[in-house]
């Protein structure tokens, strides 16, 4: 080989790198498809069956017993077979695998297994699924997309909101048309309060209103208060607030029976009300009592008129996002009934087992498990329902409270009036100024 041509060779390869580096950063899912997944594939394809055979996946045509002589033997059965899969497919953030099961097989094993097969084809993670009997789905992700979470391009719709990118590397997005109450919950540092920023962020440019319950004085949602139409800073005005929805809610009834409307989405547009986010923060400043007759009763309203706002609201337009620290029976039953009808949750690192148990305890062990395992630097990152009814591990998009409190300021002329509410507020004041 001439100087000429090694010259020409180390050049070709130096723009390769080059262009592999520029491509892996402007275009990663291009940059997996022709480099990264056709090399894990044929991993996948090569170790299959000694992995199958390693992790106890396999299966065999011959029986475990047999008869020697007038004797019953048993042993191990030999050449064991490794389930059927199909060709892996690209994704856009890994791959997918299906297997179809042997008679007697389980998905089980294979989720039991899912550690040694990421190990195996070395990549981030695998997640099993079964989509049908007889079949499991396994789904390897090539690198951690919730490392450095990005947004996904989807089309904005009513009441919808893109928060961040799940791990399989979808977009995260909150609609309020298909899961109409959320709630949240996350320790301190946790990402929850970014969380509700980016809610602000995504909801201000739409026809909603927005209504903020803060007990903190308005510490947090008050940043935000121009594009509020109404903001409760303590438990009184909470009750003052809730109590007004709960009217504006029978209102809202009667509207639809006079026009044999099942829900407000099937009134004529020029008679549909306004819908309503009503965003809590700090849930258990609702219910917490000193023990006082005053105290006990203002937490037994908002119990109240908070549970029936999610029980008949989801219909009229009215949608409940509630967040807190913790979550717990301690709080009274009033709280357990509310979360059973928030169908969305949404956990991030939490301070005791039993708030993650609590959030998703009736959804899925394993997310419980996962919830608990999200470290202190992991911000942001937090288990959450998916669309189909399972969960997935996701992560917010970094959304600052300067950049919330701009869209909120940037947005302001679209808050809708709720007279009815700021009434609420303003008859409490007057009452609070007369002594009563």
């Amino acid at each position: 080989m001439g100087p000429v041509t090694l010259a020409f060779l180390l050049a070709a390869l130096a723009w390769a790198l080059v262009a592999g580096a520029h491509l892996r950063q402007r275009h990663p899912v291009w940059f997996w498809h022709l480099t990264g997944y056709p090399v894990t594939a044929l991993r996948v394809v090569r170790t299959w069956r000694k992995v199958a055979i390693l992790t106890d996946l396999t299966a065999s045509p011959r029986p475990a017993r047999g008869l020697l002589g007038d004797l019953v033997v048993k042993g191990e059965a030999l050449r064991p077979v490794a389930p059927r899969i199909s060709f892996p497919k690209a994704t856009r953030t890994g791959l997918s695998v299906l297997v179809r099961l042997h008679p007697g097989q389980t998905p089980a094993p294979f989720i039991q297994a899912a550690d040694a097969l990421a190990h195996a084809w070395k990549v981030h993670a695998v997640r099993v699924t079964s989509p049908e009997r007889g079949l499991v789905h396994l789904v390897a992700t090539a690198g951690d997309p919730l490392q450095k979470p990005g947004l996904a391009t989807v089309k904005p719709t009513l009441l919808s909101a893109l928060l961040g990118i799940c791990e399989g590397g979808g977009a995260w997005v909150m609609n309020l048309r298909k899961v109409p109450h959320w709630l949240i919950v996350g320790a301190t540092q946790s990402g929850k309060s970014t969380l509700l920023a980016r809610l602000i962020v995504q909801f201000a440019p739409q026809p909603v209103a927005l209504v903020g319950i803060d007990c903190k004085g308005g510490m947090e949602l008050g940043l935000f208060s121009l594009r509020l139409s109404a903001l409760a800073t303590s438990r009184r005005e909470a009750v003052a607030v809730l109590g007004a929805l709960v009217a504006r809610m029978h209102q809202r009834m009667e509207l639809c029976r006079t026009h044999d409307a099942r829900s407000i989405w099937e009134l004529p547009a020029k008679l549909r009300p306004v819908p309503i986010v009503v965003i809590v923060d700090e849930l258990a400043e609702l219910y917490l009592s000193d023990g006082t007759r005053e105290s006990k009763t203002e937490a037994e309203k908002c119990s109240t008129s908070l549970l029936r706002i999610v029980q008949l609201g989801a219909a009229l337009g009215l949608h409940v996002i509630v967040a807190g620290q913790r979550v717990g029976s301690e709080l009274g039953p009033g709280v357990t009934a509310l979360r059973a009808q928030l169908a969305g949750r949404i956990c991030h690192r939490v301070n005791d087992p039993g708030t993650a148990e609590m959030t998703l305890g009736d959804l899925n062990k394993d997310a419980v498990a996962v919830a608990q395992s999200i470290t202190a630097e992991e911000k942001g990152v937090a288990v959450c329902t998916g669309t189909g009814g399972g969960w997935e591990r996701a992560r917010s998009h970094l959304t600052t409270v300067e950049e919330a409190h701009k869209t909120a300021a940037t947005y302001g002329h679209l808050t809708p009036e709720l007279l009815d509410l700021r009434k609420a507020l303003y008859d409490l004041v007057v009452r609070r100024d007369a002594g009563q």
